[in-house]
């Protein structure tokens, strides 16, 4: 039973590590170095980065892009952000993958 216990443990730790990791040494915060409420790490060809790029359209909302095929600076924050896929954004600290047009309005409107 212990084993079938620590089995499980292991596999749950190697599932969430990149959330684990992200408590104790959180993910730098590359926006404040930009006057924009949100970052987003992007590509030209993504469907869901367009998704993002018309809602902000659509709200007014000013942001800063970089396209990580284009941008060597955007990559590397893409990378040190935990990559996997775009868009990443970054929205008021916050870390977003992927796109979801609720979350993205919740959490613009935190502040």
């Amino acid at each position: 039973m212990k084993k079938f216990l620590v089995v499980v443990l292991a596999i749950i730790v190697i599932n969430e590590w990149r959330d684990i990791r992200n408590i104790f040494s959180p993910p730098p915060d590359f926006a404040a170095a930009h006057e924009e409420r949100v970052v987003m790490y992007s590509t030209q060809w993504c469907p869901f980065c367009q998704k993002a790029r018309e809602l902000f359209a659509e709200k007014g909302i000013s942001y800063y892009e970089y396209d990580i095929e284009k941008s060597e600076e955007g990559n590397t924050q893409y990378q040190r952000l935990g990559a996997g896929g775009v868009p990443i954004m970054l929205i008021n600290g916050e870390v977003l993958k992927g796109f979801n047009r609720s979350t993205v309005l919740a959490l613009i409107n935190e502040k």
